[in-house]
């Protein structure tokens, strides 16, 4: 199994109606982070959760939380979700200035939390040129953020690749990731994989996320 490749079980296509042991299923599946869509049905066309529900999982749910911010203004809850549990806050570039996203970084950071940045499908990497030295993650969305279950846009392939060219740190890909869009992602640069409905519709979740892991290794 690839242990460079890290998966992300994305809490989006869980079942809320017993949340706590659908996490907890995939945690000791081997899940590494729980990736968690915050939406305020403003910058996209639904409504999830907010920080009283993160805080809650956090009480039984040891795996790191990346809080994907979905939201207009993230400048005014970043520190929120930081506090509520949240150990990766990731704002959307198409929602906060360059400026405003510096402010919330150095507070996030003074608390010991990583700072990502995400872009939309259509959004080019150049709008993030002057972040990647700053954050700790980039999120390249290969659906259109809003509903899981979406089918996987594969023109985002090359901008996860030039992005690999300038950026070490880690690049997620979130949207539509199963066995066969993972390799695809993987072989572009790509170093955690956000997988929802595929994880936890799978009978077997541990075989799942290895299939995740070593999907590379399957031949195109």
């Amino acid at each position: 199994m690839n242990k460079n490749i890290l998966v992300a079980a994305s809490l989006l296509a869980a079942d809320f109606s017993n949340l706590g042991k659908e996490l907890a299923s995939v945690e000791s599946a081997g899940v590494d982070y729980i990736h968690i869509d915050v939406m305020d049905g403003h910058f996209v066309n639904n409504i999830t959760i907010g920080c009283c529900v993160i805080a809650s999982l956090k009480k039984t749910i040891k795996l790191p939380f990346i809080s994907h911010l979905m939201i207009e203004n993230p400048e005014r809850y970043a520190v929120d979700f930081a506090k509520a549990g949240s150990d990766i806050i990731t704002m959307h570039i198409e929602t906060i200035s360059i400026s405003d996203f510096l402010i919330q970084a150095r507070k996030l950071k003074a608390m010991h939390k990583k700072v990502g940045i995400a872009l939309n499908p259509a959004t080019p990497i150049s709008r993030i040129k002057n972040l990647i030295d700053i954050v700790d993650l980039v999120l390249i969305m290969s659906v259109n953020p809003g509903f899981g279950g979406q089918k996987f846009i594969p023109g985002v392939l090359p901008k996860i690749a030039s992005l690999r060219k300038v950026f070490k740190k880690d690049i997620e890909v979130d949207g539509g990731i199963n066995s066969l869009t993972a390799a695809l992602v993987i072989d572009a640069g790509a170093n955690i994989l956000a997988a929802g409905t595929y994880l936890f519709r799978a009978k077997n979740k541990k075989l799942a996320i290895r299939s995740l892991r070593d999907a590379k290794h399957i031949k195109k």
